[in-house]
């Protein structure tokens, strides 16, 4: 348990919103079908949660850094596979 008893929200959202995109993730690794993906969204949501893991650092915040880093990693690789499907390189399973 946190030093902070109060961490426990912190550390239960984190959990909650990680755990939220893996079936995201995990469904564009497996079936590499990125159509419905956007991918502006996911340039500027990846964008977004790279600098709430920098603010997380700045501000000395755990939950904070570990939930936007496991996100930031599952978002990327997101991001990537849409790049990558677009210029071709990653077919749909089909």
């Amino acid at each position: 348990m946190p030093a902070d008893p109060n961490a426990f929200i912190g550390y239960t959202a984190a959990a909650f919103t990680t755990a939220a995109f893996v079936p995201q993730a995990w469904k564009s690794w497996s079936t590499r079908d990125l159509s419905g993906v956007s991918l502006p969204m996911y340039a500027l949501f990846t964008l977004g949660v790279g600098m709430w893991c920098a603010y997380g650092f700045v501000i000395g915040s755990l939950p904070v850094v570990l939930a936007n880093g496991v996100t930031l990693v599952l978002a990327s690789l997101v991001l990537g596979l849409k790049l990558a499907s677009l210029r071709g390189r990653v077919n749909p399973a089909g």
